[in-house]
Formats: structure tokens, C-alpha cells, sequence
């Protein structure tokens, strides 16, 4: 008997064009965030003239107001927006002739990134559920291959310039807007398309389905958890590893790429494999447990070899998220993808108002000449914690059986 919840046959082609563009859209703007990641903090300390501790401060409200801007606008704006707004932001960066210009741009950025929550939403609606795992899994893949290249790129070009990795960032985002312009199929028929309010853009009308939904609660906790813990290696690896082990751009480039290659292997290449073999519930526990040793690890490396030979462990976190995804989108209605993306974005978007400000005090606090205690890792030991804590709620969350009302 056909699957119901499957796509109709003649549509299988054209949905996975659809979801080619998706893969290189995301793709496309993940190598465009990992070419300057090399190169912020420099920029910010050649700006304001402050070692590692003070340009830990402003990193973290950079990622804040990001955060804010984008939770308070993210159900609003669309997604071809979210290109044309990263373009301007790297530009007015690349030119910013003080730390406020920086401010400007990350508030522009914020206002205009929307675009992973709907490309989730629409591989939820396109995707037979038994698939979905393993979509997300390279959708996943895609992020990875954005940073695979974009941070080798930015520490290669950004040795020259802090500034120059700003403008090849926004050639590719404006690349990306272009790429938008052709035309998606809509992923869901009429009649299984919700109606639209205005109430659906409040960005907390869609914690709605939490009230509604109690067995997908709990997995929305861990992901929030993972998102905030995540946050401590994207606001602080640079800082650390140019406090640490004196790292410059080409060094902190490469090891983001060494790390994202083998997360792409991770997302691409087995989240599918495990999850068939061992269950969505055994891969979210046991990548969640990877993640917890992962951090650990990087921050207790006291020297930049044994790290690069510890980082492998930390990758196979990437088991969890895709697993995790699975299973709440098999726990809502047909006509829910949409809103169950909105509101984990949401969440996402409030872990990103917490994390930046959070890791990057925490390593400033450590590091600073009145630390009763020196200890750079400590942002990642408090990521451990975070994600340690999400296995025991992952544990009683994935219990029952998830199969949609």
C-alpha cells in the first residue's frame, strides 16, 4: 500500500529540484557566515585597540542584538529579504569605520534572517516521514558545507585584511539573492495549507503548539539547550584559540574547516545509516552524550594538537539535532510543519539572545586580570553542562512512541 504522507510520484522530481535549491540556498549563506567567522574578533580588537577579554564583550553583544532583531522580526520577513539584508550587513561592516558601524550592520542582519525556518518548514511538508531524518541530516550537511570552505577562505583572505573576507561575504549573499529569484513549487496542496491571521506572525503565537502538543515539549527543550550550548563555540572558538594557543586567522580558518568537514561526513553520511539501524531515540541520546565530551574536550586541550585530535569526538553530536527533528515532526499534523518550525525557530531565536552575552562573559570573567581563576575553556565547560543536562531531558522525552495524532 502507497504512504499516504508520502509525495504524489509525479511530483518526486520537481520537489527535489526544490529541495537542491533549499540544500544550495542554505549552503550559500552558511559559506558566507564562515568566511568572516576567522576575522571578527580581530577586526573588533584593531577597532577598538582592547585585547581578547574586551573584544569578548562586544562579540557577545553583537550576538545579542543579532538575536533580538532577528526573533522580533523572523515571522515577517521573508527569505529572499534575509539575502539582500546579509549582502548590505557585510558591506557596511567591511566598511565600518567604528564599532557602532558593526552594531548597524548586525541590527540589519537581524531585521533580515528568516530563511532557515522556512526551509525546515518546507522539507517537513515535501518529505515522507520515515525520509525526514535523514533530510534534515543534509540539510545539516548543508551548513557544513558553507563552513567547510568559508572559514579556510576567510583565514586565507583575512591574513591580508580583517576587512577583506566582509566583501567577499556580501558578493555571496548577494549571489545567493539572485539564485532566489527562481520560482520554488509551493510545498503544500490547498487544502493542506493553513489558513493565514495576522496572529500567525507574532513570533510567540506559535509556542502555541507547545500548550498543545506535550509530547513534543521536551524535545523542544533539548534543542533549545543544544542551540544555546552551540552558541559557545560560535561566539568564543576565536577569541579561545587566539588567547590559548595564539592562533591567527589562517589557523583558526582551517580547524573551523577541519571541523566542518567532519560533520559533514557526521550529517551526510551517517545520521541516516544510524538512525535506521539504531532508532531516532538511541541517536539523539548517544550524539547528545558525544556533544557533552565533545566540549569538554576542547575546553580542557591545553595545547592546539591534542584539540585538532580530540575534535573528532564533538562531531558526532551532529547525530542528535536531525534525530530530534524527526521526531517531533512526527508528532504534528500535516498542517502544523509550518508552525512546529516557527516556534523551535523561536526558541532558537531566544537561545541566541541568552548564548552570545552568556559564553563570552563567562571566558572574559576567566581570562581577565582579576580571575581568581585562569581558565579559558570555561565557556565550553559550561556548554558540557547544557547538553549534559539535555540527555536526561532527551531520555524521558523520546520514551513514547511518535507517531503523528
Amino acid at each position: 500500500m502507497a504512504d499516504p504522507a508520502a509525495p504524489d510520484a509525479s511530483a518526486t522530481k520537481p520537489l527535489r529540484a526544490a529541495f537542491m535549491f533549499i540544500f544550495t540556498a542554505l549552503a550559500l549563506d552558511m559559506l558566507a557566515l564562515g568566511i568572516i567567522s576567522p576575522v571578527l574578533p580581530r577586526l573588533i580588537m584593531q577597532l577598538q585597540g582592547g585585547d581578547e577579554a574586551s573584544a569578548a564583550h562586544w562579540v557577545g553583544w553583537f550576538g545579542t542584538t543579532w538575536a533580538v532583531m532577528q526573533f522580533a522580526t523572523m515571522a515577517s520577513v521573508g527569505a529572499l529579504s534575509d539575502t539582500i539584508g546579509q549582502a548590505a550587513n557585510y558591506v557596511i561592516i567591511a566598511m565600518a569605520p567604528s564599532l557602532w558601524w558593526l552594531m548597524i550592520g548586525q541590527v540589519v542582519s537581524g531585521i533580515t534572517s528568516s530563511s532557515v525556518s522556512t526551509a525546515m518548514a518546507y522539507v517537513a511538508d515535501v518529505t515522507a516521514p520515515r525520509e525526514r531524518a535523514g533530510a534534515f541530516g543534509k540539510l545539516s550537511a548543508a551548513f557544513g558545507l558553507g563552513f567547510m570552505i568559508g572559514p579556510a577562505l576567510g583565514g586565507l583572505v583575512g591574513q591580508f585584511d580583517p576587512r577583506a573576507p566582509f566583501w567577499v561575504a556580501g558578493a555571496l549573499s548577494a549571489l545567493n539573492g539572485l539564485y532566489g529569484v527562481f520560482v520554488l513549487p509551493e510545498s503544500l496542496t490547498a487544502e493542506r495549507r493553513a489558513a493565514f491571521t495576522w496572529k500567525r506572525i507574532n513570533p510567540f503565537s506559535s509556542f502555541r503548539l507547545f500548550r498543545q502538543r506535550a509530547n513534543v515539549r521536551g524535545l523542544a527543550v533539548v534543542k533549545f539547550l543544544n542551540d544555546i550550548a552551540f552558541l559557545s563555540f560560535q561566539s568564543t572558538f576565536a577569541l579561545y584559540a587566539m588567547y590559548r594557543y595564539h592562533w591567527g586567522p589562517r589557523e583558526i580558518g582551517l580547524t573551523l574547516t577541519f571541523y566542518a568537514v567532519l560533520s559533514g561526513v557526521v550529517q551526510a553520511g551517517l545520521v541516516g545509516r544510524i538512525v535506521h539501524f539504531f532508532g531516532e531515540r538511541a541517536s539523539v541520546v548517544s550524539g547528545l552524550i558525544f556533544g557533552a565530551v565533545g566540549f569538554a574536550a576542547i575546553a580542557l586541550s591545553p595545547n592546539g594538537n591534542l584539540l585538532l585530535i580530540l575534535l573528532p569526538i564533538g562531531v558526532l553530536w551532529g547525530l542528535a539535532g536531525p534525530a530530534n527533528q524527526s521526531i517531533m515532526t512526527s508528532r504534528v499534523e500535516p498542517t502544523e510543519q509550518g508552525l512546529l518550525q516557527g516556534a523551535l525557530a523561536s526558541l532558537t531565536g531566544i537561545a541566541g539572545m541568552i548564548g552570545p552575552s552568556l559564553f563570552t562573559t563567562v571566558f572574559a570573567l576567566f581570562i581577565g586580570r582579576e580571575a581568581a581563576l585562569n581558565q579559558p575553556g570555561a565557556p565550553f565547560l559550561a556548554a558540557a553542562l547544557l547538553v549534559s543536562a539535555s540527555v536526561v531531558v532527551a531520555f524521558f522525552a523520546t520514551r513514547e512512541p511518535h507517531t503523528a495524532p
